[in-house]
C-alpha cells in the first residue's frame, strides 16, 4: 500500500511527475473510476479471478488518486478515507464491534444508514441516492426509500395497471419531449414492476443484455457473411435455431 501511495506521489509531483497524472482533477478522474467499477463487476460474472485481482487493483489506484488530489488541496489524505469507513463499518455493525448484540436484519440496517444520514442533515427519504447511478439503478433506489415511507402499490397490480397507462400514454404523445417524458415514465414503472416481484432491474437488464448478445453473436455465425443481407424471416429463423440449440 505504501509502495502505491508513493507511486501516485511521484505521478502527480509538479517537478517530476507524469505530465497526464498532473492535468487532472476529480471530475476528469470520476469516469474512470466508474468505469473500473464496471470491469471489477464483469470479471466476477465471468468467474475469472485473475482479472478480478487485476481490476480490483485499477480500482483501487483511482481511490488513491483521487485522495491524492484530495491531499494536495488539503482536504484529506487516503489515511483519513480508510479510518472514515473503518469508523464507519465498525458503526453500522453494533452487534460485532460493540456490545448491542442481535444480528443484522435489513431493518437494522436501513434503520442505521438512516440515521447516518440524518446526522448529515437529510431532509428528506431520497437523500442520498446518488446522482450518478445507472438510471435503471437509481429508479429501483429512489421507489425502495419511498415505499419505506408507506408511498407504494400494495401489490404488483397497481405498477402492472400503470405501465400499461404509459404505454398509451407514449403512444399518444404528439412531440419529441413528451415522448421522452413519456418513455421515462413507462420505464420507471417497468422498474416498480420488476421490483415487486422482488427482481433488480439492472441485474436483470444486464442478464438480458448478455443473452442478447450471445444469440445474436451465434446468429450471425449461422448466416456467415451473408447475414446482413437475409431477410427479416429469415434472421428470425436463425433466432429461432439458437434459442432451440440452447434447449
Amino acid at each position: 500500500m505504501n509502495r502505491l501511495l508513493s507511486i501516485m506521489a511521484r505521478l502527480r509531483d509538479p517537478e517530476c511527475g507524469c505530465e497526464w497524472d498532473l492535468e487532472q482533477d476529480f471530475a476528469s478522474i470520476a469516469p474512470y473510476t466508474i468505469e473500473e467499477a464496471y470491469e471489477v463487476a464483469d470479471a466476477i460474472e465471468r468467474d475469472d479471478m485473475d482479472e478480478l485481482k487485476d481490476e480490483l487493483g485499477d480500482l483501487l489506484l483511482q481511490v488513491v488518486f483521487h485522495a491524492r488530489m484530495a491531499e494536495e488541496a488539503g482536504h484529506f489524505a487516503f489515511g483519513d478515507v480508510a479510518g472514515s469507513i473503518s469508523a464507519k463499518m465498525e458503526a453500522r455493525h453494533p452487534h460485532i464491534f460493540g456490545d448491542e448484540g442481535g444480528s443484522m436484519g435489513e431493518t437494522r440496517w436501513e434503520n442505521l444508514k438512516a440515521a447516518e444520514r440524518a446526522e448529515k442533515g437529510a431532509s428528506s427519504a431520497l437523500d442520498g441516492v446518488a446522482n450518478a447511478l445507472p438510471a435503471l439503478m437509481r429508479a429501483q433506489k429512489l421507489q425502495k426509500r419511498a415505499a419505506r415511507t408507506g408511498f407504494d402499490w400494495p401489490d404488483p397490480t397497481g405498477s402492472e395497471a400503470k405501465i400499461t397507462e404509459e404505454i398509451a400514454e407514449l403512444k399518444a404523445a404528439s412531440s419529441e419531449q413528451e415522448r421522452i417524458e413519456e418513455a421515462g415514465d413507462l420505464l420507471f414503472a417497468v422498474v416498480n414492476f420488476v421490483r415487486a416481484h422482488g427482481i433488480a432491474a439492472e441485474d436483470a437488464l444486464r442478464a438480458a443484455n448478455g443473452k442478447f448478445e450471445k444469440r445474436f453473436r451465434a446468429m450471425e455465425t449461422l448466416g456467415g457473411d451473408g447475414f446482413p443481407n437475409l431477410s427479416l424471416d429469415e434472421q428470425e429463423a436463425l433466432w429461432r435455431a439458437v434459442k432451440k440449440s440452447e434447449k
